[in-house]
């Protein structure tokens, strides 16, 4: 599969491309932005490009109207297939975010629903007591995603929607040539209907990827050989700004180890989640961390760690922005992509992740651990890859049985030595590839 060995580019377009927040019915083809952009992603070492909704929606993209018509907002369905065109041709996947736990009032068979009640052939295709009434007093009562009436709850075991959504993935297939898909609120989807978009997927087009926004849990139940090959490693995500703030490495190497280790009771083993430090639902990691110097470690350790990095737009040059501010101030436009030291690191970071199939497929241990250091080892088919941080202020040396005497350390091209113990600057991340 060609997402376990990818670096992902998150981007959220209605806040990417500066498009107002209500839906304004005028159309603008804000999304060929993205094609501007392409040599920076490549730059960066990105190979897939993952997109929050671009579909039709009232507001921000997770209350669909139509999900076969890109928002027009962003454009037209002619537009996006020219983005996904420059895409592809730079060697970039393209992944779509699929919302089909629910869509918004504006959806037209919600429309429908409202319209003619009872008689509405789309009734069953929702959760409706036609004897109740909700906050917009529609005088008919529906499920709502977690209360949230504005985000209308489909009813997934009705063949009908489910043969409509699959209908949609199809022609996103035929018509954008897309790779794969991320699954927006996968926790509640179905899953009868998850095992039903495997099959689809399947056959739709090959290696065609189901990546699921999931949260808590036990990961397995969703990611295996019959739903989703993927998920958003939530359960890392708290660990790795934790363990800098709180200047206590164990948290999230204990975590890396529960979850990938060589024993038997390890969760995920062979399993490929999606790693992030921030997205769009979350406060900046630049703002988390309270220490800048930390900002260029915490990505060694994403791009060190099992699993399949991924980078929201923006925050590779240090981007800050507080979720308490609400989702527009994490969701910006930017005029112009920038570049300054910590996107330098990252863009070597990933080209080194794609380059090294020990960092896609490798098992992990951790020979080093202390409080404010910590040694991760890769390893896989005799290839060896060791990402060495340090987030205290002061050097430190670590002594460890490397196996080899000397390695290449990948950042900078130089030798390293082992001879001795091998020190590590002050808030450095280095990256050793050891010698067979």
């Amino acid at each position: 599969m060609w997402a376990y060995e990818s670096v992902f580019y998150q981007i959220y377009p209605l806040g990417f491309c500066g498009a107002p927040f209500e839906n304004d019915g005028v159309q603008e083809s804000r999304i060929l932005k993205v094609i501007d952009w392409i040599p920076h992603i490549s730059k960066l070492g990105a190979n897939a490009i993952y997109f929050s909704p671009v579909f039709d929606s009232d507001t921000h993209g997770y209350n669909t109207r139509d999900y076969r018509k890109i928002d027009c907002r962003l454009g037209t369905n002619d537009d996006f297939k020219k983005v996904v065109e420059e895409l592809h041709k730079a060697g970039i996947k393209v992944v779509l975010d699929g919302v089909f736990n629910h869509v918004g009032r504006g959806f037209w068979a919600f429309q429908d629903v409202l319209q003619n009640r009872e008689n509405s052939q789309y009734k069953d295709w929702f959760h409706i007591d036609f004897g109740g009434n909700s906050n917009y007093n529609d005088g008919l009562w529906y499920e709502g995603w977690e209360g949230h009436f504005d985000l209308v709850k489909l009813n997934l075991r009705n063949p009908a929607v489910v043969d409509h959504i699959l209908e949609c993935v199809t022609q996103w297939v035929r018509e954008f040539d897309i790779d794969g898909l991320r699954l927006d609120v996968a926790y509640c989807l179905d899953f009868d209907f998850l095992k039903r978009l495997r099959q689809h997927a399947n056959w739709v087009k090959e290696d065609f990827v189901l990546i699921g926004e999931l949260l808590h849990g036990d990961y397995a139940r969703w990611v295996n050989d019959e739903m989703l090959h993927s998920c958003t490693n939530y359960e890392c995500y708290k660990g790795l700004y934790s363990s800098f703030n709180s200047m206590n490495m164990f948290e999230i190497c204990h975590s890396l180890k529960n979850q990938f280790g060589s024993e038997g009771w390890c969760r995920y083993r062979g399993k490929h989640l999606l790693s992030f430090v921030d997205n769009h639902d979350v406060s900046r990691v630049a703002s988390i961390l309270t220490n800048d110097k930390h900002l260029p470690l915490i990505y060694g350790l994403l791009f060190g760690m099992p699993g399949i990095p991924c980078v929201y737009y923006g925050s590779e040059w240090g981007t800050k922005a507080d979720k308490k501010d609400g989702d527009p101030a994490l969701r910006v436009s930017f005029e112009k992509p920038e570049w300054n030291e910590l996107t330098d690191l990252i863009a070597k970071l990933a080209h080194i992740r794609t380059q090294y199939k020990c960092l896609s497929y490798g098992s992990i241990n951790v020979p080093v651990l202390t409080n404010r250091q910590c040694i991760i080892e890769r390893e896989f088919e005799g290839e060896r890859i060791l990402v060495a941080i340090n987030a205290d202020d002061q050097p430190y040396t670590a002594h460890f049985d490397a196996r080899c005497g000397q390695a290449e350390e990948l950042l900078t091209g130089t030798v390293h030595d082992f001879g001795g113990g091998s020190e590590l600057k002050p808030y450095s991340v280095e990256v050793w590839k050891m010698e067979r």
